[in-house]
């Protein structure tokens, strides 16, 4: 896969994370039609704050993202927005959820980076940039 870069009137970067989350005590509610619901859900909200969705896969009891998103934009505020009005959205159309659980959502999640270097290569870089 060709790395891409993209550009705002800011900078130039090209950031993509494996974000996972799952539901509170990791219970297995995100099933059929919770999790088509689900899907398209996080879609629309990817493309509202204008950043990308690569690949996605939901779980009874995870998810996985991998998503693009603008350094400035932060991958922190895009799993906020994911999680929130997927919750409140979810709750409302699917009352059992309520019942079920308090909060859709843990409060944490796990955010990996994914790049075309191995950090060795980078710290190599780095290290020669006054000509070491």
């Amino acid at each position: 896969m060709k790395t891409e870069l993209k550009t705002n009137n800011n900078n130039a970067y090209n950031c993509h994370y494996h974000v996972v989350f799952c539901p509170k005590y990791r219970r297995s509610v995100l099933v059929s039609p919770i999790d088509e619901r689900l899907k398209t859900i996080i879609l629309e909200i990817i493309e509202k704050w204008g950043q990308e969705l690569v690949e996605m896969e939901i779980m009874p009891d995870h998810i996985h993202l991998l998503v693009g998103c603008e350094p400035q934009f932060g991958v922190h505020k895009l799993v906020k927005y994911i999680k929130g009005a997927s919750s409140f959205q979810l709750r409302k159309e699917f009352p059992e959820l309520k019942h079920k659980l308090s909060s859709l959502w843990t409060n944490s999640y796990a955010c990996y980076t994914v790049g075309d270097v191995t950090l060795e290569i980078i710290k190599k870089y780095v290290e020669n940039q006054k000509g070491k």
